[in-house]
């Protein structure tokens, strides 16, 4: 069998209601010359019997484990993979029909570009819509990324996020190391730093070429586990710091933790006022002062030394007024999509 152009590595846990559209939208890839591989990672029968309704198609392969969590099972589906190209895709979310042939032909015909990312259309599980915003747009990214310039290590760690669905040379894959660390739920940002900072070129198109879904469940929406995400984007800076002496990405890194950190601490600070704890409240804003030494802050400090109880009042008020917020935006965007 000849070596495929992409090998499409995809980890399956818990996402089996998703699974048989996930791969729908590989076979339906106007480049044909691709092989998935997707790893049952926890053992379901559930993966198994969606798999094998591809059966007739020998590009799809199944590797079944037990669960080891994204990084084992996106490093297990790359141990087996044969193409020129990887490509990480989520057991949940779609590529647009022409991901493979797109992105295939900027690497095709760059032999020095190693990895080529793209944009990706949000869209809720809900009802299936696509937002307006793209995935850039909603991690806040204002500007257009244009494929002829070089993605720079200063620009990922100040928050030029790369979609992380992006086709990768497979030998850069194994200079980023793979998936597998020990900062979850950010691997994929991990592995983009080790690339940068070994002097892989990265690049990024600016088409949206695969769809991501949000759903109400999904780790990343979660704010009961907002902590150990955060937890391991701190990680995952602080060991980019390991990569490189260069002053620009170490002076990134420095303003990156502290604002990062300063969200954290006001995050918890708010938690933990309206849990009536207020001791803690005071403690996290003084850690926000100290990364952020802003009248914000400051202001949290003293009301909390001062006056807490009006705090406590006051926040549920402004909480109230931004969920009316977020559902008139809303309504807005529905408008907007159906037209009226």
């Amino acid at each position: 069998m000849s070596q495929p152009v992409f090998s499409i590595l995809s980890s399956a846990y818990r996402t089996e209601p998703y699974l048989a559209e996930t791969i729908d939208s590989v076979v339906a890839q106007t480049l044909t010359d691709w092989e998935l591989i997707v790893v049952d990672n926890g053992m379901s029968d559930e993966v198994v019997q969606i798999v094998e309704k591809y059966a007739d198609d020998p590009r799809i392969r199944l590797i079944r484990q037990e669960n080891k969590g994204l990084g084992g099972g996106i490093d297990a589906a790359a141990a087996e993979a044969t193409g020129r190209y990887f490509a990480v895709l989520d057991s949940d979310d779609l590529l647009m029909p022409e991901f493979c042939a797109r992105t295939a032909a900027v690497l095709d015909s760059n032999p020095a570009v190693d990895v080529v990312g793209i944009d990706a259309f949000l869209f809720d599980d809900g009802d299936g819509q696509d937002q307006i915003r793209s995935y850039r747009q909603s991690v806040g990214i204002t500007t257009d990324p244009d494929v002829d310039h070089r993605v720079t290590l200063v620009e990922v760690i100040a928050g030029d996020v790369i979609y992380y669905t992006a086709a990768i040379r497979a030998e850069a894959w194994k200079v980023g190391k793979g998936y597998s660390c020990d900062t979850p739920k950010v691997e994929d940002l991990a592995m983009f730093m080790r690339m940068l900072a070994a002097g892989c070129d990265i690049r990024v198109m600016n088409e949206r070429l695969a769809r991501y879904r949000l759903r109400e469940n999904s780790f990343s929406r979660d704010p009961a586990h907002a902590d150990a995400f955060e937890d391991s984007l701190e990680r995952a800076f602080v060991q980019a710091s390991a990569l490189t002496d260069a002053l620009e990405v170490q002076h990134a890194l420095d303003t990156t933790l502290r604002r990062l950190r300063f969200n954290q601490a006001m995050r918890r600070s708010r938690a933990a006022l309206l849990a009536n704890d207020v001791v803690t409240a005071r403690d996290q804003a003084k850690i926000a002062y100290a990364q952020r030494r802003s009248a914000r802050p400051a202001a949290v400090v003293a009301g909390l030394t001062l006056a807490p109880g009006v705090l406590r009042r006051v926040h549920p008020v402004k909480q109230r007024v931004s969920h009316i917020a977020a559902s008139v935006a809303r309504s807005q965007r529905k408008l907007l999509r159906s037209g009226t």
